[in-house]
């Protein structure tokens, strides 16, 4: 199941946290390392998609909101 950004993020603060305090071995630390760079890409491709869905409600000039699905393929550009 996939986690929600939100839970996304709050790992990764922990992860900062734990790599911060420096009490880690250089395998710990590293292993820590890889899941919080798995964790901003994850965020990443995230937040684009929320931006990419913004910016489709924000270039409809007659006032009417339409929300259209982006397909995963686009999603993940970056």
């Amino acid at each position: 199941m996939e986690q929600s950004f939100e839970s996304s993020l709050n790992q990764l603060e922990a992860i900062v946290e734990k790599l911060e305090a420096g009490e880690l071995t250089l395998e710990e630390s590293l292993g820590l390392f890889e899941k919080g760079v798995t964790l901003v890409k994850d965020c990443r491709t995230r937040l684009t998609t929320a931006e990419r869905r913004i910016e489709k409600l924000t270039r409809e000039l007659n006032g009417d909101f339409n929300v259209e699905e982006m397909p995963d393929d686009e999603a993940g550009e970056n």
